[in-house]
């Protein structure tokens, strides 16, 4: 399993949705926005996995490996968002820890 085929189709599944909000007079959307968009993509990566998960338990026609590739995407969309969330608190920190 290649690191770039599963990070290619997670990220996109984030970001995709704030292509269309909020676009400023640049064209791209305001930061809050984007992060707000990033955490909805996250969240409903969450709930189609969930809901693999459950189509697979009750047997209603969901295979094995949609459910895993499901739960494996909202894995690795947790996993980004985490990591650009720690980085943005470290960027926060230092910023803090700078004297003017």
């Amino acid at each position: 399993m290649q690191p770039t085929a599963i990070t290619s189709s997670v990220v996109p599944a984030i970001i995709a949705p704030s292509a269309a909000a909020g676009a400023g007079s640049s064209g791209t959307p305001p930061f809050g926005d984007l992060l707000k968009n990033a955490v909805a993509g996250v969240d409903r990566l969450e709930q189609q996995a969930s809901s693999a998960v459950e189509g697979l338990l009750r047997g209603t026609g969901v295979d094995v490996h949609d459910a895993l590739i499901a739960t494996q995407k909202a894995d690795m969309s947790f996993e980004l968002a985490l990591a650009v969330r720690n980085k943005a608190v470290a960027a926060y920190q230092q910023v803090m820890g700078m004297q003017f």
